[in-house]
């Protein structure tokens, strides 16, 4: 037997989150061309969208053997499965092939969707509504109820940032991120004013776009400094602020709101004199003043200098520094 005449078997896949009957052309076409298509699936999500167009699926889940002697005569047999594949079918199928017995048939995988990137955020935004509607206690979560774990999730995310942990970094953004989609999903059942992820990421989106007129729109940046003054210029008009206070939060650890404070001065080009007092805070007002005008963030300096002290005080006590935890 040639190898025309031994058939092929197709295994096509397609991605749960992209939308059923967006298949892509090589699909489509091995689809119509296609001796037999099988599919084990009766409630299979493609199954419409192919009825639609014409396409003929037989609800069958044949066995390996099966499945090769279906290929007799070189006709090409399509099995619809899962994202994931059908372990069992394709292990069948090896087992047939490593036999050296029979002759199989070609045997491919073709995807037929693929995951564009940022897919898994909508399994996120599933997992988040299931849990928002099932769990005793994320059931009963409220905005200012979460609002502490917010501020935790950004500070633990500014730890692995600044320990250069690349395993603590994804793990804390995502953190972070299930904050942002927590709110959304709470946000979805305000009686007067709801939105959910998708206002949500539709807001920033159409905010980054007019931002960024040089990359979206006719205007030119060829340095970060035109960038940021382009950025500066549309902020302004978005904000109609009546003062450069404005919007700066005050809830904000000391330094970085003092630093804060200092920025805007510096670049509405005011001159204001600092507040005259003996008093420690007065200094450290100096000091991180001082700082932002040296292009230094104040607080992720003090956090630095924190760490230090703190490596000190654990050799102190006789437990080594961090460093000298990852050398033993």
């Amino acid at each position: 037997m040639n190898a025309e005449a031994s058939g092929r078997i197709v295994l096509l896949t397609a991605s749960h989150r992209v939308a059923p009957g967006l298949l892509s052309w090589p699909a489509w076409h091995t689809l119509r061309t296609a001796d037999r298509v099988l599919c084990a699936e009766a409630d299979h999500p493609q199954l419409p969208y192919m009825a639609e167009a014409g396409v003929v699926v037989e609800h069958a889940a044949p066995s390996a053997q099966e499945l090769v002697d279906a290929c007799a005569g070189g006709r090409t047999v399509v099995v619809l499965v899962g994202g994931e594949g059908n372990q069992p079918l394709t292990d069948g199928l090896a087992r047939l092939g490593g036999s050296g017995r029979v002759h199989m048939p070609d045997l491919e995988l073709l995807p037929g969707s693929y995951d564009l990137p940022g897919a898994r955020l909508l399994d996120l935004v599933q997992v988040m509504d299931r849990i928002r509607r099932e769990c005793p206690w994320s059931s009963q979560r409220t905005h200012k109820g979460l609002a502490k774990y917010a501020i935790e999730e950004a500070y633990e995310l500014v730890e692995a940032i600044e320990d250069g942990d690349r395993d603590e970094l994804r793990e804390e953004l995502g953190d972070v991120l299930l904050q942002v989609v927590f709110h959304a999903r709470i946000a979805q059942e305000d009686p007067e004013e709801p939105f959910a992820i998708d206002d949500v990421a539709g807001t920033i989106v159409e905010k980054l776009i007019h931002r960024h007129p040089h990359v979206f729109g006719d205007e030119t940046a060829e340095t970060p400094e035109d960038v940021h003054a382009h950025w500066l210029r549309t902020k302004a008009i978005e904000k109609q602020r009546d003062s450069v206070t404005d919007g700066v939060p005050l809830g904000q650890p000391g330094l970085a709101l003092a630093a804060k404070l200092a920025g805007r001065v510096r670049t509405a080009g005011l001159d204001v004199a600092l507040p005259e007092g003996d008093g420690i805070g007065y200094r450290l007002l100096a000091l991180a003043v001082r700082a932002e005008q040296d292009g230094t963030d104040p607080e992720a300096a003090l956090r630095a200098a924190a760490r230090t002290y703190r490596d000190a005080i654990r050799a102190a006590e006789g437990h080594g520094t961090a460093a000298d935890t990852v050398e033993e």
